[in-house]
């Protein structure tokens, strides 16, 4: 049966969902396809469940750490089966929001099950029924990417997908790629009680970050009992007497090593999901990081946009949640909108956490700028202390005249108030008004105002300005 639609989104995830529920409302009339389960990746296997499994890691951590809350000793049993029946309820219950029934509510058209795949431009074959679109939006995600390493796939691995399907603990796992996928499971399974090894090709984990953010986390993950092997590429892989061996070699040194384990997690990058779509015979064009998109998200076929993963841009939940807004606005309005990436946060749900918006340090003095940072540590933050959570730092970058350029933070709940930084870089503001803002004592997010001060204290409490004050009050004392 042949139907035309005012917009067709393939995929269902937070790219394709958002979309799909918001042409509904403004009464388009909405074709949903999935072939396979609602939510996505973030839901099913990325953001939930691995936010849960990290919190049951850090109340083990907490529960070994009882003394140093003037508590007893509390012996810590992981019950890792139970651990990932609550994970799976959590996945349920999130579900809820994401689910067919829910959107057929909306009054979209939710076809699942079905392999949708483009016969001409904005033309499109669903088990056996055709669809037109007046738009098309692509928002199918990305899956883990295969890593051509002689052995690997003979001797079987784990990826941020299949780990999630264990039932037993590994006693010990070689995980490759320290990147956020790489470092959070590495130090979970560590505080689970397994013995790992991570390996990467950065000397320190999380690469893209500012460097001293990584040597940072490399020290706590460490401490976690995490062995990181930084600089090493993996050569081969090969089984042994019931292990699973990795040989690594280092980049620069030459220098081999040979690292054990019951398991290995596979976490060094991610590709495009357009396997089946027929691009081809749309016209849309796929580059090596994902499906080509302008800055309107519309693809090289005209009526044809794309969001989410699928792009290659920024493979995070709400930047999939951004880029779906803007597509289905370009996708059913004449007046296009722009997007832009500049002020989008993100954050590494490690402990402490790590969050990020806007430049480094390096990209701001890439860009000719008068660049300036400020840093504050959370071992002097009053709120932290109480908390017994120190670890890290906030780091705020600024251009001309305290223009801000980015922020970065490690340290205890980071994601929760990165948010403010990120207003502050969309809204063109200057690290003044960081620190002219009153922040609630005593709270974390008092670390921001606290690194915003240092400008301050650099820039007004000077010598000359002082000498200059010295002799104001002087003046003043003769005069009344």
């Amino acid at each position: 049966m042949d139907r035309e639609y005012d917009l067709v989104v393939v995929g269902a995830g937070t790219g394709g969902l958002v979309p799909a529920a918001g042409g509904a409302s403004l009464g388009a009339r909405v074709a949903l396809v999935e072939g396979g389960e609602m939510g996505g990746d973030c839901l099913n296997r990325g953001c939930v469940p691995t936010k849960v499994l990290i919190k049951s890691a850090k109340v083990a951590s907490l529960m070994r750490r009882a003394p140093e809350f003037g508590l007893g000793s509390v012996p810590v049993e992981v019950d890792f089966p139970a651990v990932m029946r609550r994970m799976r309820r959590v996945i349920e219950r999130a579900g809820e929001h994401d689910s067919a029934e829910r959107f057929r509510s909306l009054g979209v058209d939710v076809l699942q099950g079905e392999q949708a795949c483009f016969t001409g431009p904005r033309e499109l074959s669903v088990g056996g029924r055709r669809l037109r679109g007046r738009s098309v939006i692509i928002a199918t995600g990305s899956h883990p990417a295969a890593l051509p390493v002689p052995g690997l796939r003979e001797t079987g691995y784990l990826t941020n997908e299949t780990v999630l399907e264990l039932e037993e603990m590994p006693r010990s796992m070689v995980v490759v790629g320290s990147g956020p996928i790489g470092s959070e499971f590495a130090q979970m399974f560590a505080r689970f009680g397994c013995r790992v090894e991570l390996v990467s090709l950065s000397p320190n984990p999380l690469p893209v970050e500012e460097p001293e953010v990584g040597e940072a986390l490399k020290s706590y993950l460490e401490a976690d009992g995490v062995r990181f092997h930084g600089g090493f590429g993996v050569e081969r892989v090969s089984r042994e007497n019931g292990e699973k061996v990795v040989v690594v070699k280092h980049r620069y040194s030459g220098e081999v090593r040979e690292l054990r384990g019951e398991e290995i997690l596979v976490a060094a990058g991610r590709a495009p999901s357009v396997e089946g779509l027929g691009l081809g015979d749309a016209g849309v064009e796929v580059g090596e990081k994902g499906i080509r998109v302008d800055e309107h998200l519309a693809t090289s076929a005209e009526g044809v946009y794309a969001a989410g993963d699928v792009t290659g841009i920024l493979q995070f939940t709400h930047a999939a949640e951004y880029q779906g807004r803007i597509s289905l606005t370009n996708a059913l309005f004449p007046v296009k909108q722009k997007a832009d990436y500049r002020s989008i946060p993100w954050t590494t749900f490690t402990d402490p956490e790590v969050a990020r918006v806007g430049l480094t340090e390096r990209q701001a003095r890439e860009q000719n700028e008068p660049v300036e940072a400020f840093t504050f540590p959370f071992s002097d933050l009053d709120r932290a202390l109480c908390d017994g959570e120190t670890k890290g730092f906030v780091k705020l970058v600024t251009g001309r005249r305290g223009r801000l350029l980015g922020g970065h933070i490690i340290g205890p709940d980071a994601g929760n108030y990165i948010g403010e930084v990120a207003l502050a870089l969309k809204k063109g503001m200057k690290i003044g008004d960081l620190s002219q803002t009153v922040h609630v004592y005593p709270t974390l997010s008092e670390s921001v105002k606290r690194a915003a001060d240092a400008y301050y204290r650099e820039k007004l409490f000077t010598s000359r300005n002082k000498k200059l004050l010295k002799t104001f009050f002087d003046l003043r004392r003769r005069l009344f």
